[in-house]
């Protein structure tokens, strides 16, 4: 591993641990040359995912469009980064375990919609009407009407 800072092939590693969920190892490392410590992410190659698009393109699968989604969505929102890599590395666990070479962007769309709703309502809205294209405020209306049943009585209204 080339150090970044003096670019020199001599380092060590001083620690390591097992991140989300294992999915990947982060090692501290030491360069041997200008002492300078820096850290790199171990993640399992993968065999090749293909998502496939509504109008049947297939691209490869990218995780970093589905953080940028989220992080689009919970934008000024009371959501922690963590909890945003979390949930991507969630649906990438889940995308893996279940779809063998191609999934469906639709399929993706709609795992991202359901820990959204769990996690915060307007962010929820906010990639809904992304995702489902809205075009008028009664599209609105009908994506937050679940919302506002599902909502306790006393989280309903705010004095």
């Amino acid at each position: 591993m080339k150090c970044p800072y003096c670019r020199e092939d001599n380092d060590k590693v001083i620690d390591t641990a097992a991140i989300e969920e294992g999915s990947i190892i982060r090692r501290r490392r030491v360069c041997i040359v200008c002492e300078r410590r820096f850290t790199t992410y171990e993640r399992i190659e993968q065999h090749p995912l293909k998502v496939v698009k509504k109008d049947g393109r297939r691209v490869p699968f990218d995780r970093s469009r589905i953080r940028a989604g989220l992080e689009k969505a919970c934008e000024k929102r009371p959501v922690a980064a963590q909890t945003i890599e979390a949930i991507v590395t969630k649906i990438e666990n889940e995308i893996y375990k279940t779809m063998d070479v191609e999934v469906p962007s639709v399929h993706i769309g709609e795992m991202v919609m359901k820990r959204l709703r769990q996690l915060d309502p307007v962010a929820y809205v906010r990639f809904a009407s992304v995702y489902r294209d809205f075009k008028d405020a009664s599209d609105f209306v009908d994506e937050v009407g679940p919302l506002l049943s599902d909502a306790s009585p006393k989280n309903s209204r705010r004095r």
